[in-house]
């Protein structure tokens, strides 16, 4: 058997597993008009086995663009839309009477998948928010005292919207420091959005993404490959201490009354070597960190509330830091 593939045929090459994770973009630019950074970003958490927070206002393709990721890998896809009634046991599964056999068995739940989509994760009460965010955690379930591991790869795309606070349960800062990325929706530009309404006009569907195209580029063993390789990616000293400069200098920065933890250094750490192994490097340079820092710790920071009312954004005070922080040559 040819040693870059596994028992099914798939590649395990790293350098066909990135030009695949490439091919990746183009297939979601088939559905979703712009948003380069977005789908870069998911593409990175891939490869970090990490989750991802979507914020935009409503109808700017935050779920169209997790259901194009989903039609472009060779993977199980589930989407749950949370709600206020929603149960925990409607996202883990829950053990189910079976009159014939007179025994308990478990019927998995939504969370049993490789890519979940939940919609409007802050419309649901915090109880079932820890339900997914403690899958998210340990990768597993735990029900009537046993574990059930969750499938490999498992990412979790969770999306918000931040202008509707109205029967809300908004996520602490605790359990969003549990996603790996928070990336902004921003509404299109006036080209962008010229081009989304002529792909209308001409037929395009948001429902039915196969007849627009979009076909699976990349599957398990290939992303597995990849993240073998981002494993390989050299950090210099220089560069882990430039990343500790960063996040503890949003520590002791006044305008924030929480800083990056370091878990959030690692989050940095790792974003920054996927980002550069998918830009075609071994190794980490600064750029790969200033590249990243905002969408990993801009979720990590809290603002004081003197800050957020003379118009401060988490945004603003990260990219400063970014000026400020010594850059190592």
């Amino acid at each position: 058997m040819d040693p870059t593939t596994d028992n099914a045929g798939h590649t395990r090459d790293p350098g066909t597993a990135r030009a695949s994770l490439e091919a990746l973009r183009a297939e979601i630019a088939k559905a979703v008009v712009g948003q380069d950074p977005a789908v870069t970003g998911l593409v990175v958490a891939l490869l970090c086995r990490g989750h991802v927070l979507l914020e935009g206002v409503p109808g700017v393709a935050k779920t169209l663009l997790v259901r194009a990721l989903a039609s472009s890998l060779d993977l199980d896809t589930k989407r749950v839309q949370f709600t206020p009634d929603l149960m925990p046991s409607d996202v883990t599964g829950s053990l189910v009477y079976d009159a014939r056999t007179a025994e308990f068995s478990f019927q998995p739940g939504p969370v049993f998948t490789n890519l979940l989509l939940a919609d409007e994760i802050n419309r649901t009460p915090p109880k079932t928010q820890s339900s997914l965010l403690e899958a998210m955690e340990e990768r597993q379930v735990t029900i009537d005292g046993t574990p059930r591991p969750l499938p490999e790869p498992f990412l979790v795309a969770a999306t918000q919207n931040p202008v509707e606070y109205e029967g809300t349960y908004p996520l602490p800062e605790a359990q969003l420091d549990r996603f790996l990325l928070k990336l902004t929706i921003p509404l299109p530009s006036r080209q962008d959005e010229i081009d989304v309404l002529t792909r209308h006009a001409e037929g395009f569907d948001p429902r039915d993404l196969r007849a627009a195209g979009v076909r699976p580029v990349a599957n398990a063993a290939g992303l597995e490959a990849a993240r073998t390789a981002v494993a390989k990616t050299t950090v210099s000293p220089d560069i882990t201490a430039y990343v500790v400069d960063i996040c503890r200098a949003t520590r002791e920065s006044p305008s924030l009354a929480l800083g990056v933890s370091p878990r959030g250094a690692t989050a940095l750490l790792s974003t920054s070597r996927a980002w550069a192994w998918l830009t075609g490097r071994d190794y980490v340079i600064p750029d790969d960190v200033k590249a990243l820092a905002l969408p990993t710790l801009r979720h990590r920071v809290q603002l004081r509330p003197e800050a957020e009312m003379e118009g401060v954004t988490t945004d603003s005070v990260i990219t400063a830091i970014l000026t400020h922080v010594p850059v190592p040559r």
